[in-house]
């Protein structure tokens, strides 16, 4: 078993001589987990065959999961697909550096160990100044996952990575707190309107008044775990904590009866029961471990804290875990996309 380092980094005073030594790293066929704006990214040379295999390796993911190509500019894409639509310079425009991935066909020069064995590639530009560096020093490619165990929820720390993969990876460059907190909207521009296959910060809406017309991919946010979406990876468990997860859903009134009911008989089991709830309704719950994930209206400090809190619940050895839904809100695709993969689309209805 590898030493793994962590090293302290500031956006606001960038160290070079780590980066520096990041950058090797990745030069030289290694991994490095980073801080994004989104979540932590484990990061290899994207050109490197061999290196996109460690990364699967580390986390344990299916080798049919494609990466996100990470870059530094937008020029740099033409290095690895076979031609850029004008809606992709478009999002760029508008989303660049930012939370967005755009999938265009690749070319011969980007290895399939990279894409999942697929002819198209995830690619975004981050705005993490630290991502940007490293990138730059990196060679200019970097593809990065989550920095997590494949199937667990993503890191928002670098104690997250480090709890993951410890031992397994050579550096983690800690940043502090990531700003969203969930991963970047995916959009693919391969077909004549395009279509988000992960929703994110970015929502349809941003992205129809920048290109027109855009459809959201039907699978990802079913309640039916059989309805498989398109994009390769979402077909996978994610985001899951070890405890059952179990959402409810309706009216605030009859979800907080609903989740005390079920909570009460959980606990007579003799089983452990954490709860998701928000700031305005914690004081209700009366059984088991409550957390509150920010203000009902507060979407992007919900998304921002979603999975801390999941890790939470972890160290906590829970057995069972209801949360309230949170589909109304700005970001509710993205948040409950989330959820449902982590709760294996188990819905409740509190009528």
């Amino acid at each position: 078993m590898q030493k793994t380092v962590v090293k302290k980094i500031s956006e606001t005073n960038i160290d070079m001589d780590v980066i520096r030594q990041a950058g090797h790293i990745l030069r030289t066929g290694g991994l490095v987990a980073f801080p994004t704006e989104t979540v932590y990214g484990l990061g290899a040379d994207a050109l490197q065959a061999e290196a996109s295999k460690k990364i699967y390796a580390a986390k344990g993911r299916p080798s049919d999961n494609p990466l996100i190509v990470h870059v530094c500019s937008f020029k740099d894409i033409n290095k690895i697909v076979t031609q850029i639509p004008d809606k992709a310079r478009l999002l760029s425009e508008a989303f660049w550096p930012g939370p967005l991935t755009m999938i265009l066909k690749k070319n011969e020069k980007l290895p399939y160990e990279t894409t999942g064995g697929i002819d198209t590639v995830a690619i975004r530009m981050p705005s993490n100044k630290i991502a940007l560096a490293l990138i730059q020093e990196g060679g200019g490619y970097i593809a990065a996952p989550s920095a997590n165990t494949s199937g667990k929820p993503s890191p928002t720390l670098a104690k997250h990575v480090l709890e993951d993969l410890n031992g397994k990876i050579p550096l983690i460059l800690d940043g502090g707190a990531v700003g969203i907190g969930i991963e970047s909207t995916i959009i693919d521009l391969t077909e004549d309107i395009p279509v988000v296959l992960r929703p994110g910060y970015i929502s349809l809406n941003m992205l129809a008044q920048v290109v027109g017309e855009v459809r959201m991919d039907p699978g990802i946010l079913s309640k039916d775990a059989g309805t498989k979406p398109k994009a390769p990876g979402m077909k996978y468990r994610h985001y899951a904590p070890k405890a059952e997860m179990i959402i409810v859903e309706g009216e605030q009134e009859n979800v907080i009866q609903k989740i005390n009911r079920m909570s009460k008989d959980e606990l007579k089991a003799g089983k452990r029961v954490g709860i998701i709830g928000t700031d305005e309704t914690v004081k209700y719950y009366e059984y088991g471990l409550i957390i509150s994930i920010g203000g009902r209206q507060e979407d992007e400090k919900i998304a921002h804290n979603l999975y801390r809190i999941l890790r939470e619940f972890d160290k906590s050895d829970v057995d069972i875990i209801f949360s309230e839904s949170f589909s109304k809100l700005r970001m509710g695709q993205a948040i409950m996309n989330r959820l449902l993969k982590a709760a294996g689309h188990r819905v409740i209805l509190a009528e």
